[in-house]
């Protein structure tokens, strides 16, 4: 059970009352962070009507309100705060997840978590001077990163030899578990080509 997101009772009696006011019977809220461990990170927070939650989210029974935590965001949503400041509008609700664009990752991460951990700790700072980032566009069933290479990366005449070389080399040291890298620009690989 996940203890790593704090809801304060202001946040808990808000949402109960927002819940209340649907008038659906067991409803509950759900959090997830689309994109997580990415700079993109957002986190979210969503109605969740039965049957709306996935089987495999980790449950939250407030008091007041059953809270759905998406599986793959829980290790994002450490140290994470779900707060209601009331004002003279009425107030607003915050969540404040301070390590959903960084992955807490480990050896048992899933290995698109360590991928994109490397890429956007180690790999994308240094590329960002020249404007340029990668991206984790796909994993292949054989373990092969379909890499995304974006800004001033594109185009220029030396991203195969300084880059890819340099990226491949990076990731492959860390994650030795992966087979290679492919750029999604690559269009010499013809190995699922389709030949009549």
């Amino acid at each position: 059970m996940s203890e790593s997101i704090q809801i304060t009772d202001s946040a808990q009696e808000y949402l109960a009352e927002l819940l209340e006011k649907q008038n659906v019977e067991g409803i509950g809220v759900r959090i997830f962070i689309t994109q997580p461990g990415t700079p993109y990170a957002e986190t979210c927070l969503a109605y969740c009507r039965p049957g709306e939650e996935e089987p495999t989210d980790e449950i939250l029974d407030l008091p007041k309100l059953k809270v759905y935590l998406d599986t793959h965001s829980v290790p994002f949503l450490e140290e994470a705060t779900v707060d209601f400041n009331a004002d003279r509008m009425g107030g607003q609700l915050t969540i404040k997840a301070p390590n959903a664009k960084m992955p807490k990752v480990n050896a048992d991460s899933p290995l698109e978590d360590r991928i994109n951990y490397i890429l956007y700790s180690e790999i994308n700072p240094g590329l960002a001077a020249h404007g340029g980032e990668i991206k984790l566009m796909q994993l292949t069933d054989d373990q092969v990163a379909v890499l995304q290479f974006g800004g001033g990366c594109q185009g220029c005449s030396a991203v195969d030899l300084t880059l890819k070389d340099g990226v491949e080399k990076t990731l492959l040291e860390r994650i030795p578990e992966l087979a290679g890298i492919r750029d999604v620009t690559d269009h010499t690989d013809t190995t699922n080509a389709y030949y009549n």
